[in-house]
């Protein structure tokens, strides 16, 4: 029969040596196996940080055709109004991919690659490492802490632990 499996993700805990332990290796799980899910997490990271770059698309991209429209304006105010009439007709508002303005690109890349990839990173974290995240960085924290240096505490001050 097995045992329960507690779901770390929503405590903090430390051991008697201060040691955070929502960050633990679960037992049992070998070098290899937290090297190799913190990969798949490392790699969700970089997932995050495209995502992020995608909204900054979106939010430039929505910049620069606000600003173009007032370009038409001025343009149209100096006596180019034939400028401006193909600036507004050729361009501004214009689908920046087929059929979608960057809000319908943000939202079909949220709602597949990105929850498909959360989805499976959070799968490989509950069935490998009980759920906990950052296990190999935790680790590697513990590696380098030196204990007698006061900025290198294994977690913040003030919650109760003694590292």
């Amino acid at each position: 029969m097995s045992r329960p499996r507690t779901d770390t993700r929503a405590s903090v805990g430390a051991s008697a040596s201060g040691r955070d332990t929502s960050h633990a290796r679960p037992d049992g799980v070998d070098d290899k196996t937290v090297e190799a899910v913190g990969k798949v997490s490392e790699a969700l990271e970089w997932v995050e940080r495209a995502r992020g770059h995608l909204y900054s698309f979106h939010q430039e991209m929505g910049h620069a055709d606000l600003i173009l429209g007032e370009a038409a304006d001025a343009l149209e105010d100096a006596g180019h109004p034939e400028v401006a009439v193909r600036l507004r007709k050729g361009l501004i508002g214009c689908n920046v991919l087929d059929g979608r303005w960057t809000f319908q690109v943000v939202e079909e890349f949220d709602d597949g690659y990105y929850a498909s990839f959360r989805h499976h990173e959070r799968s490989v974290r509950d069935q490998l490492m009980a759920g906990r995240r950052h296990v190999y960085e935790s680790e590697m924290k513990d590696r380098e802490i030196d204990p007698a240096r006061s900025d290198q505490r294994r977690r913040p001050s003030g919650d109760g632990s003694t590292g």
